[in-house]
């Protein structure tokens, strides 16, 4: 057992609910409660998602998402005035749990935690997508969260329970100690071509299946996949279109 133990601030839920001007639904807005929360095997209690296929289920119950990164972002380039307007409370990046101390760089794929009355285990960071360009009324913002690695991380839970503010998160387990979020993210956007890496990511047995797929299918094919249905926005959802 590691003596590593944070505290949660928020904890986050949200409703389906028009995005950007040509009323994508999307949960992304995320608003803390008051209360505790029952974090079942896909989720907390009153916590929707628009797209099931792509967010939601067992490998992303849970969107845990660093609060000392707002003030980098804030630091940096968000010169909109929707931008900051986004970063003045929690809930920004659509994270289901917020707090300091924890970031990419130092939270391993595989970790698991007690949080209040749930463990947890980390399955994969996540892969941002189009609706964050909506929400911070930026095109480019998307990439930027995968560009600067400043991603956030998904839990699958191991025992359910309730989970509030307040609680302390303990690790319990470190069984992939080399391999923090922070280094996948570099194997899969920037150093995309190392095979060693893609050799091991493929076989952690922690990661969520869908990236380990991703690392075999590199290796089989030698290519990269394409990143852009994912990170720009459809024409149909711009709000230039």
């Amino acid at each position: 057992m590691s003596d590593a133990v944070f505290r949660v601030a928020a904890v986050l839920t949200g409703v389906i609910a028009p995005l950007g001007e040509h009323g994508k639904e999307s949960a992304i807005g995320k608003k803390p409660v008051g209360h505790r929360v029952w974090l079942g095997e896909t989720g907390l209690d009153g916590d929707e998602q628009a797209e099931r296929k792509h967010h939601g289920g067992p490998q992303k119950a849970m969107l845990h998402y660093a609060f000392d990164h707002y003030d980098v972002w804030r630091s940096e380039w968000l010169a909109t005035p929707a931008g900051r307007t986004r970063l003045d409370a929690r809930g920004a990046f659509g994270e289901n749990i917020s707090t300091l101390g924890m970031t990419e760089s130092t939270v391993c794929v595989g970790d698991v935690y007690r949080i209040g009355g749930a463990i947890v285990q980390v399955s994969q960071p996540r892969q941002p997508c189009w609706k964050l360009n909506l929400r911070f009324s930026r095109e480019d913002m998307s990439r930027r969260v995968q560009d600067t690695r400043r991603t956030g991380w998904y839990y699958r839970v191991l025992e359910a329970g309730e989970i509030g503010a307040g609680d302390t998160i303990e690790r319990l387990a470190r069984p992939h100690p080399g391999w923090t979020i922070e280094r996948l993210l570099r194997v899969l956007y920037v150093d995309r071509d190392d095979l060693a890496a893609l050799e091991a990511i493929a076989n952690l047995d922690t990661l969520a299946p869908s990236l380990r797929a991703t690392a075999k299918k590199r290796l089989a094919n030698g290519t990269v996949e394409s990143w852009s249905s994912r990170l720009d926005t459809p024409p149909s959802q711009n709000r230039d279109a």
